[in-house]
C-alpha cells in the first residue's frame, strides 16, 4: 500500500473511528471501520487492504509482547478467583469500614507504587476491583483513576525507560546538550514545568477525594449507580469478565491466604519488576507476571485445587477468554496507528502549526501539537520522537543555544502533550489496558475521560501562554 498526500484528509480515518465509536458505541466495530477507511485511503482493495495492514501492523514482536500481557494478567485474575482473594478481599471490605472514597484514594495511591505505564493499570486493576465494586463505583470510574496514575507518574519519574528516551532525544538535538548525561539532567530541570501531568494527578485526586464533583457523563455513570446499583452500563461490553458477582461465596471455606495468595505474588511483580529495572533499564514485564502465575499455580496444585491436568487447562483458557475483547482492541488500535502513520497524519499536524513557532507561542503551541500527535496515533513516544527535532531547536536558536526556563518549558511542553494522547486516545494502547484492568468498556472509558483530560489540557494550555 502506498501513502498518497492526503493533506488534513489523512486524519480521516481516526475521525471516522471517534465519530462512530461515540455514536454506536462499539471500539470494535468503530475501529474495524476506521481502519478499513484508512486502507481505502492508501489505495489497497477492500479486504485485500485489511489483510495487508493487519499483517504488517500485528506481525511485530511489540504487538506480541503486549498481548502477552493482556493474557498473562487474564490468567493472574482467574488464579486470584480459584484462590478465593477475591472473594476474601471484597469479604473483608464488606464487614469494615472502608469507605468508597478510601478505596478511590488507595487505587491512586498505588499508581505511585507501581510505576509502569502497562504494568500499573493491570495490577492495580485485578487487586482494586472487588473492592471498588463492593463500594459502588463506577467501572468507568476505576478505569480513570487508574489511567490517570500510569504515565502521568511514569514521566514524572527520571529514571525510568520514559526519563533515558526522552533523554536520549533531547540529546539527538545537539545544541548545548552534549550526551545522553545532559539530556537526563535537561529532562529533570523539566520536570517542574511537566504540567499537564502534575495537574492530572492532582485533579484526580481531589476528584477522588470528593472536593471536585464528577461532571459530564461521569456524573451519568455515578448516577446510574446509585439510582439502579449497575456498576457498568446495560449493553456495555466490558474488557475483561465482570461476573464478581458470587465472589464472596467462592471465598467461603477455600483456604484463601491474602499472604500467601495475594502479597507474595504482588510482591513478585514488584521485586522482578524493579529488580530487572535497576539490572536491565527496563522492566521486565512479560516475565514477572509469568513468574507471579507459576508460582500461584504450583501453591493451588499443592493444595488441591486442581483436581486433574484438564482442570488447570480449563482455567488456563478461562482466563484468556476474559480479555479477548482486549486483545481485539490492542489489534485494532495497532492497525489503526499504522493505517494513520502510512497516511502522513502526524506529519501534517506539524506542518500546520510549525511555522507559528516563536518565543510567545512555542511552549503552548508545542503542548499543542504533540497532544494531537499522540491523541492522533495513540503513542506518546511516537510523538515524542516527532515533536523533540521540531520544537527543541527552535528553543535552541531563541536562547542563543543557553540552557534556560525556554528550553525546559519546550522539553515538559513535549513530555506533557504526549501524555495527554497517552492518557486520552481511545486507541492509545495504555487507555485499553485500563479499560482490562478495570472491567470496564472501553468506549465508555474514553467518554467518561475525556472531559476530564480536556479540562486539565486547557489548564495547561493556559499556564504555558501565562509563564
Amino acid at each position: 500500500m502506498n501513502p498518497t498526500d492526503w493533506g488534513i484528509w489523512s486524519l480521516l480515518p481516526l475521525l471516522a473511528t471517534l465519530v462512530l465509536a461515540f455514536v454506536t458505541r462499539s471500539a470494535l466495530i468503530a475501529m474495524l471501520l476506521g481502519v478499513f477507511v484508512g486502507t481505502l485511503m492508501l489505495g489497497a482493495a477492500p479486504g485485500v487492504g485489511l489483510n495487508q495492514l493487519f499483517q504488517s501492523s500485528l506481525g511485530n514482536e511489540d504487538f506480541i509482547w503486549i498481548c502477552e500481557i493482556v493474557l498473562l494478567i487474564g490468567v493472574l485474575f482467574e488464579l486470584f478467583r480459584k484462590a478465593g482473594v477475591l472473594g476474601e478481599l471484597a469479604r473483608r471490605f464488606s464487614g469494615g469500614n472502608k469507605s468508597r472514597r478510601g478505596v478511590e484514594l488507595t487505587t491512586w495511591g498505588m499508581g505511585f507504587v507501581i510505576v509502569d505505564d502497562y504494568f500499573s493499570p493491570l495490577l492495580s486493576g485485578a487487586v482494586m476491583r472487588p473492592m471498588s465494586d463492593r463500594a459502588a463505583i463506577p467501572r468507568e470510574k476505576l478505569a480513570f483513576i487508574l489511567d490517570s496514575t500510569t504515565a502521568s507518574v511514569c514521566i514524572l519519574v527520571p529514571f525510568t525507560a520514559w526519563g533515558a528516551y526522552v533523554a536520549s532525544l533531547i540529546a539527538a538535538q545537539a545544541g548545548p546538550v552534549a550526551d545522553v548525561e545532559q539530556g537526563l539532567a535537561v529532562f529533570v530541570s523539566a520536570i517542574p514545568y511537566n504540567f499537564y501531568p502534575i495537574l492530572m494527578l492532582l485533579f484526580t485526586l481531589l476528584v477522588c477525594a470528593g472536593i471536585i464533583p464528577d461532571f459530564g457523563p461521569m456524573r451519568t455513570a455515578e448516577r446510574r449507580v446509585r439510582e439502579t446499583g449497575q456498576l457498568i452500563r446495560p449493553g456495555a461490553k466490558p474488557l475483561a469478565d465482570s461476573g464478581d458477582e458470587d465472589v464472596i461465596s467462592e471465598a467461603t471455606n477455600s483456604g484463601s491466604s491474602l499472604v500467601l495468595d495475594l502479597l507474595v505474588p504482588v510482591g513478585l511483580l514488584l521485586t522482578i519488576g524493579t529488580w530487572t529495572l535497576v539490572a536491565t533499564g527496563s522492566v521486565k514485564i512479560v516475565e514477572a507476571f509469568l513468574l507471579a502465575d507459576t508460582y500461584l499455580i504450583a501453591v493451588l496444585a499443592m493444595r488441591g485445587k486442581f483436581n486433574s491436568v484438564a482442570e488447570l487447562a480449563d482455567l488456563l483458557v478461562d482466563g484468556a477468554k476474559g480479555v479477548t475483547a482486549a486483545l481485539l482492541i490492542v489489534a485494532l488500535a495497532y492497525a489503526l496507528n499504522a493505517v494513520t502513520n502510512q497516511l502522513g497524519a502526524a506529519d501534517v499536524i506539524i506542518e500546520r502549526f510549525s511555522e507559528s513557532l516563536n518565543a510567545n507561542t512555542l511552549v503552548a503551541l508545542t503542548f499543542l501539537i504533540t497532544a494531537a500527535i499522540s491523541f492522533a496515533t495513540g503513542t506518546s513516544w511516537g510523538a515524542y520522537a516527532m515533536m523533540m527535532p521540531v520544537a527543541l531547536p527552535v528553543a535552541f536558536e531563541l536562547t542563543s543555544a543557553e540552557l534556560g526556563p525556554l528550553v525546559y518549558q519546550t522539553v515538559a511542553a513535549v513530555a506533557g502533550g504526549g501524555i495527554f494522547g497517552d492518557h486520552a486516545s481511545p486507541v492509545s494502547d495504555t487507555t485499553v489496558l485500563s479499560s482490562v484492568g478495570a472491567g470496564s468498556d472501553h468506549i465508555d472509558h474514553v467518554v467518561t475521560q475525556l472531559p476530564y483530560a480536556l479540562v486539565v489540557a486547557g489548564l495547561t494550555m493556559v499556564l504555558y501562554l501565562w509563564i
